[in-house]
């Protein structure tokens, strides 16, 4: 990582730094929007709810009813969604799905259409729900206009972080409106169990539970970052290629512990804790399996002559697969529903205001996305020394 920091910084890699500060730009543009309120509306004081998942997301611009308040949250709903319809629901976005560069473009551009829609339904529920029969009908319609706009506007800076910046844009933009929210937690939390009134015995108990408190913290991250870098690696032999050739590598296929990432949580979010936990685990498997695809992989493999080593091409591929795949989504979904039911646990077992969390899936997020931008700045900065090391021959 050091090393990687190094590198960022010397004379070569001047535009590498220019992408970055864009990037930077961009989303202290999208956390100032978070704090401008829709014209004619107040903050909301009531409870959010499941909807406190969309506020956290959103770095408290619900809450606050800014201009962001929906976030990009219709756009990730309409991505999923096409997602689903694309594993053979619907044989025209099928068919896109296989037309390569020009299909992807297409259903980006049906994705981007259907956002819009979810952004303008969801934003004329919320004012309805939250300001109740006290608007007019039209007032509802500027409402959700303005919700609609900001996700528009979101989008776009999405999109431009993605092309000029470094990193996923709208993954990006998920990941400033959590970070943006742990200041003020951990403000909250050291307020809370610290006070500096009464003996010094109790100011000092005060401040192990806050010191407690980060390490505690700061240990699920790391937990984090292992089961999100864990893997399965699955070894993949090809007939027109020989094990025993000289420096020759081992192909494999690599699955991770937790393919489903965090969707399997969001779709869950808005039942009871039972069914909360449940409805992980069977999103998991559903969603794990029609993203890796076992038969449609065996098959691809058999075609391009490849087979795991002692596992028959075929059917047997397809059971041995599914067989990795149905172990390792016991041990994701796991570690979904503890890392989205500590916050639950949390809040019954302390006195903590609901804004003081541990876990989360908030905090799964920023994770997993803080990785992957780390992974694209190294691989950018590791191709550019081997393209400067080629030409110096």
């Amino acid at each position: 990582m050091f090393k990687t920091m190094k590198e960022l910084f010397t004379s070569e890699n001047k535009d590498l730094r220019h992408r970055i500060y864009f990037t930077l730009v961009a989303l202290t543009v999208f956390i100032l929007g978070c704090s401008i309120r829709v014209p004619g509306t107040e903050d909301l004081t009531s409870n959010l709810g499941f909807l406190e998942l969309i506020n956290t997301i959103g770095g408290g611009a619900l809450k606050n009813f800014s201009i962001f308040a929906l976030g990009v949250m219709p756009y990730i709903t309409a991505s999923i969604i096409m997602q689903l319809l694309q594993m053979d629901i619907i044989p025209y976005f099928t068919e896109l799905r296989k037309q390569g560069h020009t299909g992807r473009q297409k259903i980006s551009q049906i994705t981007r259409y259907l956002g819009m829609a979810f952004a303008f339904i969801e934003g004329y529920a919320f004012a309805f729900a939250f300001f109740g029969k006290s608007e007019t009908p039209m007032q509802y319609m500027y409402i959700a206009t303005v919700l609609t706009a900001g996700t528009a506007l979101l989008m776009w800076i999405g999109d431009q972080i993605t092309q000029k910046g470094i990193g996923n844009g709208m993954s990006l933009i998920i990941m400033a409106g959590i970070v943006a929210t742990l200041p003020q937690m951990f403000i909250t939390a050291f307020n809370n169990l610290v006070t500096f009134e009464g003996t010094a015995q109790v100011i000092t108990l005060g401040i192990v539970k806050f010191i407690l408190f980060i390490i505690v913290y700061f240990a699920i991250v790391i937990g984090m970052i292992f089961v999100q870098e864990s893997e399965r690696r699955v070894p993949i032999q090809y007939a027109n290629k020989s094990t025993s050739a000289y420096g020759n590598a081992q192909s494999f296929m690599p699955i991770k512990l937790n393919s489903a990432n965090v969707i399997p949580v969001i779709f869950a979010s808005p039942v009871g804790f039972i069914l909360y936990i449940v409805f992980i685990f069977i999103f998991s498997y559903f969603y794990t399996f029609i993203q890796m695809r076992p038969d449609e992989f065996a098959k691809n493999l058999q075609d391009n002559g490849g087979y795991i080593p002692g596992i028959r091409p075929g059917d047997d591929t397809q059971k041995y697969l599914g067989k990795i795949l149905s172990r390792l989504t016991i041990l994701g979904a796991t570690f979904l529903a503890i890392i989205a039911g500590l916050p639950i646990i949390f809040s019954k077992l302390t006195s903590l205001p609901t804004s003081v969390t541990i876990g989360g899936t908030g905090l799964l997020i920023v994770v997993g996305v803080a990785l992957e931008t780390y992974k694209q700045l190294e691989g950018s900065i590791l191709t550019r020394s081997y393209k400067r090391g080629y030409s110096r021959r």
